[in-house]
C-alpha cells in the first residue's frame, strides 16, 4: 500500500490513501484516541478517493452531526455507484466524518462532547474532533475545488431542504459558490452573513474554495423526498464542475437571506412549545409565534412568543419539550428586502 508522504508531517491523522491514484479507494482515516482499555487505539473514519485523468476535485461530505442522516446514506451510495471512468478529476467522499457522532445519532461526539461544525479549523494536538478538523483543513481542503457539506434538522429542528452559502469579502468567490450552490438544484437557496465561522464551509471558503453546505431532512428522520433531491443535487453539482458529463438543473429562483439571531424567535422560559406557524409560512413582525406551556405551573397561563421581525419561516423546533435560550423559529427574507 501507498501512504501519502505529506499524511504525517502535518496531522497526527493517518491513511493509506495516494491522492494521485487513479481509480477508486476506500478505505478509513486513522485519528489516534487512547483510552483505558486501548492505549494505541484509533477512531476510524470512512473515506473514498475516485480518481480519473485531470480535472477539478469534489470534496463531499456528510455526518458532521451524527443525528443528521440523509448525508451518510447519499454519499455511501455514491461511494458503491460511482464508476471513476466516468468521472474526469477527483471527488474525494466522507459519509461519515463524525463516526462517533453517527454511530450514536447524536450531534456532538460522545468521545469529546465537541461540535465538529464550530471547531475548524481544528487542532493536530487537540482532541479526536478538533484532529478530524485539522486534517480536513490542512489535507483535504486544499486539494479541492468544490466543498459540499451535507446536513438535516437533526433532532431538534424541522427545515425546509435548503442550499446555503455564507458571503465573503471576494465577490468573485460569492459569484462562483452561489452558480454551484444554484446547480444543486435545492427547493430553497439562502445567504448567511456572519457567524459560525468554524464551520467546514467557512474554512473551505477561506482558502477561495466554492462552499455551500445543504439542509436535508428533519426531525432526526430519514426524508425519502430529502434524500432524492440529495441524490440529484450532488449529480448536478459533479455536471457543473465538470466532474461528470451532462449538465445540472439548477434553482432559478430568488436567493433568500436568513435573518440575524435576533430577529428569530428564542424560548423565553423553560416548558412546551406550542407552535402557531408552519414551515415556508409568511409571518409579520409581532404576530404570533406560539405557545410555551408550563406543565410544573399549571394554574399559569402559557407565554406567548411573538416574532421579532417578519419573513419567512424556514425552522422550527422539532421537540416540544424548551428551555430558556432554545431556537423556537427560524426566519429568512428575500435579499432584495
Amino acid at each position: 500500500m501507498t501512504t501519502a508522504t505529506i499524511l504525517n508531517i502535518s496531522s497526527t491523522v493517518h491513511s493509506t490513501l495516494d491522492f494521485e491514484r487513479e481509480g477508486k479507494q476506500v478505505c478509513d482515516l486513522y485519528v489516534p484516541h487512547a483510552t483505558d482499555r486501548d492505549a494505541w487505539g484509533f477512531t476510524p473514519v470512512p473515506v473514498a478517493v475516485l480518481r480519473n485523468e485531470e480535472g477539478p476535485t469534489a470534496l463531499l461530505v456528510g455526518g458532521v452531526h451524527g443525528d443528521e442522516h440523509e448525508g451518510p446514506i447519499v454519499l455511501g451510495e455514491w461511494i458503491r455507484s460511482l464508476d471513476p471512468r466516468c468521472i474526469r478529476g477527483r471527488v474525494i467522499i466522507l459519509p461519515a466524518l463524525n463516526l462517533p457522532a453517527v454511530r450514536s445519532g447524536r450531534r456532538t461526539s460522545p468521545i469529546d462532547g465537541q461540535d465538529l461544525a464550530r471547531v475548524f479549523p481544528g487542532d493536530p494536538a487537540g482532541t479526536p474532533t478538533r484532529r478530524i478538523a485539522h486534517f480536513v483543513a490542512r489535507e483535504l481542503i486544499p486539494r479541492s475545488d468544490y466543498v459540499l457539506d451535507l446536513h438535516a434538522g437533526g433532532v431538534s429542528l424541522e427545515i425546509l431542504t435548503t442550499a446555503m452559502m455564507r458571503l465573503q469579502e471576494d465577490s468573485g468567490l460569492n459569484e462562483r459558490t452561489e452558480a454551484a450552490m444554484r446547480s444543486f438544484g435545492a427547493p430553497m437557496a439562502l445567504v448567511v452573513e456572519g457567524g459560525a465561522g468554524n464551520s467546514l464551509v467557512a474554512a473551505a471558503a477561506s482558502q477561495g474554495k466554492s462552499s455551500f453546505a445543504v439542509e436535508l431532512g428533519s426531525g432526526g428522520r430519514v426524508s425519502a423526498r430529502a434524500l432524492s433531491v440529495a441524490r440529484a443535487g450532488i449529480a448536478g453539482l459533479l455536471a457543473h464542475a465538470g466532474i461528470l458529463p451532462g449538465e445540472s438543473a439548477p434553482y432559478a429562483g430568488p436567493l433568500m437571506r436568513a435573518a440575524g439571531p435576533g430577529d428569530n424567535v428564542l424560548a423565553p422560559v423553560d416548558g412546551v412549545f406550542e407552535s402557531a406557524v408552519d414551515l415556508g409560512s409568511e409571518v409579520a413582525a409581532g404576530q404570533q409565534a406560539g405557545r410555551i406551556h408550563l406543565p410544573d405551573q399549571p394554574s399559569r397561563e402559557p407565554v406567548v412568543v411573538c416574532f421579532p421581525s417578519a419573513g419567512m419561516v424556514f425552522a422550527r423546533r422539532a421537540l416540544g419539550t424548551v428551555a430558556r435560550g432554545n431556537c423556537l423559529v427560524a426566519v429568512a427574507t428575500s435579499v432584495g428586502c
